[in-house]
């Protein structure tokens, strides 16, 4: 691994406005032959901003929401121009993307929760969504995959739930299933995501024409104050 090249991608995420990065193999087939390499982009959502959501989402937690996914991608953009100037290739998962797949409209061209699991970043909880180790749920993700080989870190311990079900209960369209995760498990068998995505088309139209949510996000006791975050 070039331990050079790391720093000034990690130095350049920090700079850009990530709030963390990490490095990880693919355990399965990557998203291209040959790119077997990821880097795992994390931006911590606005504590206030997420804290005003209760039975609907915000107007504000939208824009807030399409403001971050795009400073994601504008990260991944300059990720991997410095791998491309070093010689590398690259491929950017942009941060919010669903593809249709045989007619399945609920997935993405890679997970990003996977990469960040590999990347030893968090985990994912009971209610689908990347747990990070110090953020709790309140973040968005991107991921570059790369022909560049770096060092690893490796997943974390799972369990991050516990017997926890507050989003279990506070789910308005009951989509999360209230199933322990583990690694392998079909997203279906935890969540519902056509469910979920049909709740927020009908009950949260004015807002973003039904694109987001939150609210799960918003109850998972993970989150931590900025007060708290200071300390780690």
């Amino acid at each position: 691994m070039n331990d050079e090249l790391c720093a000034q991608i990690k130095k350049f995420a920090l700079d850009s406005g990530a709030s963390d990065i990490g490095f990880f193999k693919c355990d399965e087939e990557p998203p291209k032959e040959g790119l077997e390499y990821g880097i795992s982009v994390v931006v911590r959502l606005s504590e206030e901003i997420v804290s005003e959501i209760d039975s609907e989402p915000t107007l504000t937690y939208f824009n807030h929401y399409r403001q971050v996914n795009a400073l994601i991608d504008r990260i991944l953009l300059g990720i991997g121009l410095i791998l491309q100037k070093n010689g590398y290739r690259y491929l950017t998962v942009a941060a919010s993307q669903s593809m249709n797949k045989d007619g399945w409209n609920y997935t993405g061209r890679y997970s990003h929760k996977q990469g960040a699991c590999l990347a030893g970043l968090g985990g994912i909880g009971r209610n689908s969504l990347f747990l990070h180790k110090d953020f709790g749920s309140m973040v968005r993700l991107g991921t570059v995959f790369t022909n560049c080989e770096f060092d690893t870190a490796g997943r974390l311990p799972l369990d991050p739930c516990g017997s926890c079900t507050a989003c279990v209960d506070a789910c308005p369209a009951g989509a999360i299933k209230n199933t322990d995760f583990y690694y392998g498990i079909p997203r279906e068998e935890i969540f519902d995501p056509q469910k979920c995505s049909e709740y927020m088309k009908k009950e949260f139209q004015k807002i973003g024409r039904g694109a987001v949510c939150g609210i799960c996000m918003r109850v998972c006791p993970k989150n931590k104050l900025d007060s708290e975050v200071s300390k780690c």
